[in-house]
């Protein structure tokens, strides 16, 4: 387990953080643990589960966040790190559209490749090539951006990662 992931006190993701920070939040009772991975960690007189998933006590005031930034990290780990055109390992990105013919430098029109299928298609267009998309590429949810860093995803992570988890309306008893 190489991090923990801080929820706000409303369940956003705020970031992620080394185990050990997690822990200190956690004994100053500035945070509680919401889910907890298999590490036992052991003091002279303590012992806690390492918390995999963190919450805050209070509310954190977080300024107003813009998209995800497009990086060939964030491009290559939207699409699992598989070539978006034959499905084997990806090392590079392509713009379906090349540049060259007007395509723009955006999250809509940017996918993994593997070195072959990008060098292939050069500045061609996928119809002149009669090659097909194996995913519609997308804008990333903002919450994606803080984990862009982490070569593994913990799976206790994904519940709270997903934006409709925090920002669907809640019901309210009349």
């Amino acid at each position: 387990m190489a991090g923990t992931l801080v929820l706000n006190a409303t369940y956003e993701p705020l970031c992620v953080v080394p185990l050990r920070r997690a822990v200190v939040l956690v004994l100053a009772e500035k945070a509680v643990v919401v889910e907890a991975g298999s590490i036992v960690m052991h003091s002279a007189r303590l012992a806690i589960e390492a918390p995999s998933v963190v919450r805050l006590s209070h509310y954190v005031r977080v300024p107003y966040r813009g998209h995800v930034p497009l990086s060939r990290r964030a491009v290559l780990n939207r699409d699992g790190g598989r070539c978006a055109y034959c499905d084997r390992r990806a090392d590079t990105i392509d713009h379906v559209t090349p540049r060259s013919r007007g395509g723009h430098h955006v999250w809509e029109n940017v996918v993994a490749a593997c070195a072959g299928c990008n060098h292939r298609k050069a500045n061609h267009l996928l119809a002149e090539l009669g090659w097909k998309l194996r995913v519609t590429p997308t804008r990333p949810p903002r919450a994606t951006a803080l984990i862009v860093g982490y070569a593994v995803r913990e799976p206790a992570w994904e519940p709270y990662l997903t934006l409709s988890a925090w920002n669907e309306p809640t019901e309210v008893a009349s």
